[in-house]
Parts: C-alpha cells; sequence; structure tokens
C-alpha cells in the first residue's frame, strides 16, 4: 500500500537545473577556472562532492573545496534563487498527493539555507511534511544516501513509498534504495537517461492530468 511520496526539488517541482549550472559557471570563473555550462550542466543532480572533483579536480573536503562550495551557494541565492519559478503543475500535484492522504516527503542535495528558497519558489513549502537534504547525507545522488535519509524521515518503509525525480542520478538514487522512482523529462533529461524509472511524464501537470492512471492513482484510487 502507498503511504508516501518522495519528492526532488530542482528540475522536479521548480525549474532551477541551469540555474544551478550557472551559478557554478560564474563560481569558478571567479576562482579561475574556465568550466563552460556545457560541461556543468550534466553534472547538477549531483551534489558538490561529486560535482566539483568531476568539473575542476576539487575535494569538497578540501579548503579550496569549501570556498568554491559556500561561494556558489551565496551567488545561488543573491542572483539566481530570486528568479526561480515553478513547474507548472506543481503545488496543485503535492495537494493532491496530500488529499490522498499520502505523506509528502523531500529527498534533495540542496543545503539547508537554500532550501526554503526552493520549496517557496515551488510554492510548495507549506505542504512538505519530512525534509532530508545534503545535510543528512555524507554522499550525494546518485549514492543512495538521501533517499534513505528520506525513508527514515518518513518512518514508511520503502515498499510504502514512490519517488518522484528528473535526473538519472535520481533514479539510480531511488533504485539503489529500494524505492520505485516516477522519471520527470523537465529537468531536461531524455527517457533513455531515465532508464529504470517505473514510469516517466513532462513534468508534475502531466502527471496530475495523468494521475488517475499512474501508479500512484492505482495504488490510492480504492483507498
Amino acid at each position: 500500500m502507498l503511504k508516501g511520496i518522495i519528492f526532488d526539488v530542482d528540475g522536479t517541482l521548480v525549474d532551477s537545473n541551469d540555474a544551478h549550472a550557472e551559478s557554478w559557471v560564474d563560481t569558478f570563473a571567479e576562482a579561475g577556472y574556465d568550466v563552460p555550462f556545457g560541461i556543468v550542466r550534466p553534472l547538477i543532480g549531483m551534489g558538490a562532492d561529486k560535482l566539483l572533483p568531476m568539473a575542476v579536480g576539487v575535494s569538497n573536503e578540501s579548503d579550496a573545496g569549501k570556498r568554491l562550495t559556500h561561494r556558489r551557494s551565496e551567488i545561488f541565492r543573491e542572483k539566481y534563487l530570486p528568479r526561480l519559478r515553478a513547474l507548472p503543475g506543481s503545488r496543485e500535484l503535492v495537494s493532491r498527493v496530500r488529499a490522498e492522504g499520502l505523506k509528502a516527503i523531500v529527498a534533495t542535495s540542496a543545503k539547508d539555507q537554500e532550501l526554503k528558497g526552493l520549496l517557496n519558489a515551488a510554492r510548495v513549502e507549506d505542504l512538505m511534511e519530512e525534509r532530508a537534504t545534503s545535510s543528512d547525507a555524507k554522499r550525494s545522488k546518485p549514492d543512495p544516501d538521501i533517499v534513505h535519509a528520506a525513508i527514515d524521515e518518513s518512518s514508511l518503509a520503502p515498499d510504502h513509498l514512490v519517488m518522484i525525480g528528473d535526473t538519472p542520478y535520481d533514479v539510480e538514487a531511488a533504485t539503489r534504495a529500494s524505492v520505485r522512482i516516477i522519471g520527470f523529462r523537465s529537468g531536461g533529461w531524455k527517457d533513455e537517461d531515465l532508464k529504470g524509472a517505473v514510469e516517466i511524464y513532462d513534468g508534475p501537470a502531466d502527471l496530475l492530468a495523468n494521475y488517475e492512471s499512474s501508479i500512484i492513482g492505482q495504488e490510492t484510487g480504492d483507498e
């Protein structure tokens, strides 16, 4: 019996993946690294622990890595976060989930200080019951740590949960945590990149329009 939905936020409920990539590009340029947008954009969905070594060969635990991560967060919050908008149907989808009696849980690589702004941009800040962020996980997606943290926050068994995400890293993390996942194309990835998702939709509005026939609707429709 389905009892809860784990939501990724960036690219899933709010149109922010490009903004995250741009904030990293700005940060790297300021620090003297020439890393183009096209290199950074496919890495969005991972945390700094994965992105920094892949983009510039720097550990996020090093002094340089900590400075870059802190500065990136500042640039994102000051320059990009105020511009972000919810993906169509985000609030309505989470509201529908709640109306069906399901828990709504966040699992995101965002830091605590960014999450409130992201949830406000998505217009769902008041609807999320439990939240797992990068602060709750040693390793970011595609490692399953954040999904495990969300499972713990929900107090539900993995087979009573479905996750919704938009990147291959979400799919891998959920799968490794034994949680089924619905993929969204709204993050910019193709269907073949989201292989392993049990269903794929364009985004929140598309899932909402097909809610009754989705695995969420099928497993809650008789409740």
